[in-house]
């Protein structure tokens, strides 16, 4: 049996579940570091996600609690495409994608992770990244810790 050490994975395992909406939470807290927050914009806000599908994985998220896109405004929605389109290109300075995912999921059936709250993700993309682990193993290889790459990131999106 071979063995893969994923130990930030104990953590959320051990920890105590989020009973209010963490995207709503976490920007109100001064703990940009800790909450992965890389930056902050009028209506939304960058974040990694904290359980990614490739390192570099973020969300641009409104500060406004919906669970799609009703309800947003024009200003809302612009400055969401803008935090994506600066996210690929702080992502493109930091890591060299070669590709990149960008969509929501909305709704628990189109695979919404925490469908109370619209967010857009942003996955960088390399040659190879889909490999045999995930197929035949179910297993995600991430190779750098989350605060390493957050630390690598953070300095790009400084204004």
């Amino acid at each position: 049996m071979k063995v893969i050490w994923a130990p930030w994975r104990m953590e959320y395992i051990l920890s105590e579940k989020e009973k209010d909406c963490l995207f709503c939470a976490k920007p109100g807290e001064d703990r940009d570091r800790d909450n992965l927050i890389l930056c902050r914009g009028r209506h939304a806000y960058v974040i990694m996600n904290k359980y990614p599908y490739n390192n570099g994985h973020l969300m641009a998220v409104p500060y406004f609690h919906t669970s799609s896109f009703d309800g947003l405004s024009d200003d809302v929605l612009l400055e969401l495409m803008k935090l994506a389109r600066y996210s690929v290109d702080c992502l493109k300075r930091v890591f060299n994608p070669e590709g990149f995912n960008i969509g929501s999921n909305i709704g628990e059936v189109a695979g919404a992770g925490i469908k109370e709250h619209l967010h857009i993700h942003i996955v960088p993309r390399w040659a190879g990244d889909a490999n045999f682990m995930a197929v035949v193993g179910e297993v995600r290889v991430i190779p750098e810790h989350i605060l390493e790459t957050y630390d690598k990131l953070r300095p790009v999106f400084s204004p």
